[in-house]
């Protein structure tokens, strides 16, 4: 199986085009040669039409191409009449796309008014009580039978009435049938997904598209790889277009971080036709970042000299990447996260790196000159080695080169004329020719801008190809230096590898980007729960609005704050819930009695106060 041409040479996905409304009024296109398209999501009540449309025109101002509405009843569904007319009525045309989990009956409300649907193959006609039973093949098939007479009406109504659906899985909202038999696994998510994708093909649907979110951006990854993968062993009339998107993923650069690598690197492979950044923060906030990162591809996937990636063939002089290596030939699993195996090696003294060693932070002398009187001997972010010290191979991997101990630390030498994404992969490629395991230094840019670039834009370029190569399995340590600041970029080395899940130095934390579900205000409570808990390092917390994808996304963390009711809260161990209906005043405190009850909790320092007389 392959999910793009070749891992060295860009060229985007093809793809059948889906129609969303109609494109001389306002409508949009996906897919096809069409530029990714922008979208976001409101964060109030359904029913407050006012508000609804007041946060729709926001986004459409700053640049929103589709505005998303959760409709979790059939009350909230026929309001979406009421939004749409008022929209028009101010001469907003931007398509709507109605947001449905656990009620087919609010589908077939929504249908009516908005353009596009979109369901969650895990909640729309299964269960999810996390129940573990075993199907036989005659149950499994009545269960799919079932599913399609729930379904069949929707798409029904798709076709009369020239609708959009999205089929949006979700790795927190699995059915029950789904993992039994698959797992939580991004295996499991793809085949919920072709389940109702072929029921769609049954009645000559086809104006959909897919989403396989997850809050870790390697599983994220993963599954939008095997997802490709997948299609194209269906048949060549399967190329249906996807969006791109890290759900939970927080708030600020953290957020900002993990949406980078899942979408970045996703998008440098060629795949990925709408994106949607969610983030803890305000709508508009996200488009920002949309527009910020999709305006980074081409600057990543072009190499030196305006140069673009593309496969090579007989009649294409290009970079004769297929001459260095085959297209085929993978330096990496692209359906399973191994890191890439190598030997230990000292990189520094007292640190090593390689092998079991956990991925090292390396600085340019300059860099530590600014940062190293500000360390502290018990700070977790610091220095571990400063790049002109190393004993490191600068190597052209475009040149033959030879390697005459695997004990040697590699990297890409400066201004070789490819991405620093291809140039890295093609290192490991060749390495693995040569049948040497070399650790190898990552660098987020092989080549300088005129002037420094922008913090905003030096975090995303420095996520996406970290965190692509760290998610492909490559790396042992890493060096950023397109960020200026030295303090920041120390701190955003650490940040990239927290996200990419390679290293723990301070407390993770997954958070959805609210929606008319949501039963609190995140970004308040949000705030509050990393007040007393933002110094446990290596825990990790859910903060989640209301429990449609609730417990399944914090099955990796520790704990979980959990919407339960209006006002109350119900908090998790794993994806268990354990305490129900708490007063909202009180659950935060109750949150860290049972970190406590764990063994996880640990008393902050006490910061130091210079007082001047």
């Amino acid at each position: 199986m392959r999910y793009c041409e070749s891992p060295y040479s860009y060229r985007r996905r093809k793809t059948r085009e889906v129609v969303i409304g109609d494109p001389n009024h306002g409508g949009v296109i996906i897919g096809g040669q069409h530029p990714a398209v922008m979208q976001s999501m409101l964060t109030c009540d359904t029913m407050d039409t006012a508000e609804c449309v007041r946060q729709t025109l926001e986004l459409v101002a700053v640049g929103c191409q589709l505005v998303r509405i959760t409709a979790p009843t059939v009350k909230d569904a026929a309001n979406l009449q009421k939004i749409a007319a008022e929209l028009r009525q101010q001469n907003c045309l931007v398509p709507i796309v109605a947001d449905i989990h656990f009620k087919p009956d609010a589908a077939m409300e929504a249908v009516k008014w908005v353009e596009v649907v979109r369901v969650n193959p895990g909640n729309y006609a299964d269960s999810k009580k996390f129940a573990t039973k075993e199907y036989t093949d005659a149950q499994y098939a009545a269960e799919l039978k079932r599913i399609e007479e729930k379904f069949t009406p929707l798409v029904r109504e798709c076709i009369g009435l020239k609708r959009a659906l999205r089929i949006g899985t979700n790795h927190g909202s699995l059915s029950d049938r789904i993992m039994n038999r698959y797992g939580d696994t991004p295996l499991g998510m793809v085949e919920s997904a072709l389940e109702f994708a072929r029921i769609c093909r049954q009645h000559n649907f086809h104006n959909f598209k897919f989403s396989m979110k997850s809050s870790n951006p390697k599983v994220m990854i993963e599954c939008y790889r095997l997802l490709v993968a997948r299609l194209e062993q269906e048949g060549p009339d399967w190329n249906y277009p996807i969006h791109l998107g890290v759900t939970e993923a927080g708030e600020g650069e953290d957020g900002r971080i993990k949406s980078a690598i899942g979408i970045g690197s996703l998008l440098c492979d060629g795949l990925g036709d709408t994106i949607r950044v969610s983030l803890t923060e305000d709508s508009p906030r996200e488009i920002e970042v949309c527009r910020d990162l999709l305006a980074q591809i081409p600057e990543l996937t072009i190499s030196e000299g305006g140069v673009t990636r593309v496969p090579d063939s007989p009649g294409n002089k290009g970079l004769g990447l297929a001459e260095l290596v085959p297209p085929t030939d993978f330096p990496f699993d692209p359906f399973h996260f191994e890191r890439r195996e190598t030997p230990e090696i000292e990189l520094a003294d007292g640190v090593n790196c390689g092998g079991e060693q956990l991925i090292r932070v390396v600085v340019t002398r300059a860099t530590w000159d600014k940062v190293a009187p500000k360390i502290r001997p018990k700070d977790d972010v610091k220095p571990e080695a400063v790049y002109e010290d190393l004993n490191v191979a600068e190597i052209d991997p475009t040149q033959d080169f030879e390697i005459n101990c695997e004990t040697q630390l590699v990297t890409v030498k400066d201004g070789v004329k490819l991405p620093a994404i291809t140039a890295f992969r093609l290192l490991a490629a060749k390495l693995k020719r040569l049948g040497r395991n070399n650790p190898i230094l990552l660098k987020d840019c092989i080549r300088f801008e005129p002037a420094p670039l922008e913090p905003r834009i030096a975090l995303l370029r420095a996520s996406v190809v970290i965190g692509s190569l760290l998610a492909d399995g490559i790396g042992d340590a890493i060096l950023i230096r397109a960020e200026s600041g030295g303090g920041q970029s120390l701190r955003l080395a650490y940040n990239i590898l927290q996200a990419a899940g390679c290293r723990s130095f301070k407390t993770d934390y997954v958070a959805c980007p609210s929606c008319g579900r949501t039963l609190f205000n995140l970004q308040t409570v949000t705030a509050r729960v990393k007040v007393r808990t933002e110094h446990l390092k290596g825990v990790k917390i859910a903060i989640m609005g209301c429990i449609v994808n609730g417990p399944g996304e914090m099955a990796d963390a520790d704990f979980g704050y959990v919407g339960g009711a209006p006002g109350k809260i119900n908090l998790y161990v794993g994806k268990q819930a354990i305490k129900f209906n708490i007063p909202e005043t009180e659950a935060v405190e109750r949150l860290v009695d049972l970190i406590k009850e764990h063994g996880k909790w640990v008393e902050p320092e006490m910061k130091e106060v210079v007082t001047q007389s």
